[in-house]
């Protein structure tokens, strides 16, 4: 009876023809070649070393200053009218960095970019403010930040002098600083003064 069943079966089956089977994406090699591409490039990332910091400033050696130290710096070719009115806070100051509380290596970056976006965006007069200290470690603190201040700023180039303010303005605890034009302020003046001139034309 068997027997009979499986020949049944085969001669039902006879005429049956397999189905043709798709071939299948091979998802494990794509996810292993974005893996091994995402190793390669780690590998260069860590042949390469970490990324160059752009930040020229002083990171060490700098002194401590005493809170009621008056800090001042002008460089060749400032006239000395500027340097009075920068000096007097006669200058309104465009943008402010307060390094409060920061670290001396905190401080340090937001400097550089600070006095670096202020020229960038044309600002010739800002303020930096590193405190005076009230007493114990904030006194340490502020006394370390003024130091710092007082170095970096004579480091950047595009510092042209700076000055202790005011009492209005914070006194010893914060500096004006005085930033060279930008290339793009230059400019802008040139063609504002050539504007108004009228051309001479001898006769």
């Amino acid at each position: 009876m068997a027997n009979s069943d499986d020949g049944d079966f085969r001669d039902a089956m006879a005429d049956v023809v397999p189905l043709r089977r798709s071939p299948r994406a091979n998802i494990r090699s794509g996810a292993a070649a974005a893996r091994d591409a995402s190793l390669a490039q780690r590998r260069a990332a860590a042949e390469q070393g970490p990324a160059r910091d752009r930040n020229t400033l002083s990171e060490e050696g700098i002194a401590p200053l005493d809170a009621w130290y008056v800090l001042e710096f002008k460089r060749p070719g400032v006239q000395n009218g500027v340097f009075r009115k920068l000096r007097q806070g006669r200058y309104d100051s465009e943008a402010s960095l307060d390094m409060h509380r920061m670290s001396a290596a905190t401080a340090r970056r937001e400097l550089f970019a600070f006095v670096g976006e202020s020229h960038r965006l044309g600002l010739r007069t800002v303020m930096v403010i590193h405190g005076k200290g009230q007493g114990g470690a904030e006194r340490e603190r502020c006394s370390l930040l003024k130091g710092c201040t007082d170095q970096w700023l004579r480091e950047l180039d595009v510092v042209q002098a700076f000055h202790s303010a005011q009492p209005r303005h914070g006194g010893t605890g914060a500096v004006y600083v005085l930033l060279r034009k930008s290339e793009e302020k230059k400019r802008e003046n040139r063609e504002r003064i050539n504007k108004g001139r009228v051309p001479y034309d001898p006769v």
